[in-house]
Formats: structure tokens, C-alpha cells, sequence
């Protein structure tokens, strides 16, 4: 059975179309939809392909991953999104639900909003550009929020506080000085996960902190 927020993030591909563009850099709809198969359905290329961008040595992991990738971008779009929508091969993790639930929500989250956000027409500050959380969905992204914090912002040279209003607060990161962001913890996703000019969040603190913290790069 298709979980909800695998079908969510297939739909937002059909209606964006392959050309659509997107909040990874360089990406538009149909590379992102190449990345998603690759990711749960060719663990190997996506290894090899991570592997050799970050080792140059390793040129024949990296030859890999690529040939996986091009025979992905080869197909139909619509073929590309049905095949992200039925789900990964049954011999990989992530066709246990209870690993799906747990590695793909703020994923397929994520991804959604960079379709979402990267439309011209999406207005911040208009409420109905926001989408509506399913139950129990903000929940899932706080909690996974709260695992993957302090990777997200371990380059950041001062403390960093996350505050949902009227909520929960996590410190991601310890420092002498340190900003505080505040945001939806939709929004706090976001910003964690590097897409800083899409997320709805105040980051305040003395002036030093916040320029500090600026210019730091985010994201796992």
C-alpha cells in the first residue's frame, strides 16, 4: 500500500511536470524523480555515485552510479513517477513500512516543498501556499527533526536553538553565543535541511551570532 506521503510527493511530480523547476540546485522535476528511484531502488548507484563525487580515486563507483542514472532518465517521465508511486523493490529497506515511516518522511516532505516552493507563484506570505499537514505528520517531522539537528547544523560556528511558538524547542548546537530560529516545524525542516530561502523562520540573537551564522552551509 502507498503511504500518504509517498502518493503526496507523486502527485506534486504529475502536476509539475518534468521541466518544472526545483530548490536543488540544478535540478528540475525529472532529475528529482531520478534521484528518488535511485535512492530507495539502486542503493548500490546511489552509494557508488556519492562515493565517487566525494573520493575523485573512485571513478568507476561514480561510472556506476551514472549509467544507473541515465538509463532512469531515458524513460517517459510518467513512467518515472508511477514507478516512484508503486513503491521500492521488495528486497530493499525501504519496503519494511515501519523503515519507510521513519527514512522517507522528512524526504518526501522535503522534496515536496522543493517542487512546491520553486513555483513562481508560491507566495510566502499568502496562507494558502501552505500546505495542510496531514495528522500526526507534524509530529513525524518534529521527531525527525530532532534526530538529525545537530548533523544538519554541525558546521555552524555558534550555538543554534530551535523553537516552535507556543511549542517545542530543541538546541541543535552548543556554543558560547548562540541565534535561536523559530519557525512552523514544517518551516524548521526546511531551514535545517538547507532550503534557508523557502523556509518561513526569524533567527534572532546578537547581531555577531546571527551575521556568523549567515553564511554557514546547511543541510545532512
Amino acid at each position: 500500500m502507498t503511504s500518504p506521503d509517498r502518493a503526496r510527493l507523486a502527485d506534486l511530480l504529475d502536476q509539475a511536470g518534468p521541466d518544472a523547476p526545483t530548490l536543488c540546485a540544478g535540478w528540475d522535476a525529472r532529475d528529482l524523480a531520478v534521484h528518488l528511484l535511485v535512492r530507495e531502488g539502486r542503493p548500490d548507484a546511489f552509494v557508488a555515485r556519492e562515493l565517487g563525487a566525494r573520493v575523485p580515486r573512485l571513478t568507476r563507483a561514480a561510472a556506476h552510479g551514472r549509467r544507473v542514472e541515465e538509463q532512469l532518465e531515458a524513460l517517459p517521465f510518467a513512467e518515472l513517477v508511477q514507478r516512484f508511486r508503486t513503491g521500492p523493490p521488495r528486497w530493499t529497506p525501504f519496503a519494511v513500512p515501519q523503515v519507510e515511516a521513519l527514512a522517507n518522511g522528512l524526504e518526501f516532505y522535503v522534496h515536496g516543498q522543493d517542487v512546491r516552493r520553486a513555483d513562481p507563484a508560491w507566495d510566502p506570505a499568502d496562507p494558502a501556499s501552505h500546505e495542510e499537514l496531514r495528522p500526526g505528520q507534524r509530529e513525524a517531522l518534529w521527531s525527525a527533526l530532532r534526530r538529525t539537528a545537530k548533523l544538519a547544523y554541525r558546521r555552524s560556528p555558534v550555538g543554534v536553538v530551535l523553537v516552535v511558538p507556543a511549542g517545542p524547542r530543541v538546541v541543535a548546537v552548543r556554543r558560547e553565543r548562540s541565534v535561536v530560529v523559530t519557525g512552523q516545524v514544517e518551516e524548521l525542516v526546511l531551514h535545517a535541511t538547507g532550503r534557508r530561502g523557502a523556509a518561513v523562520v526569524e533567527v534572532t540573537g546578537d547581531d555577531d551570532a546571527v551575521a556568523a551564522f549567515s553564511g554557514v552551509p546547511l543541510g545532512m
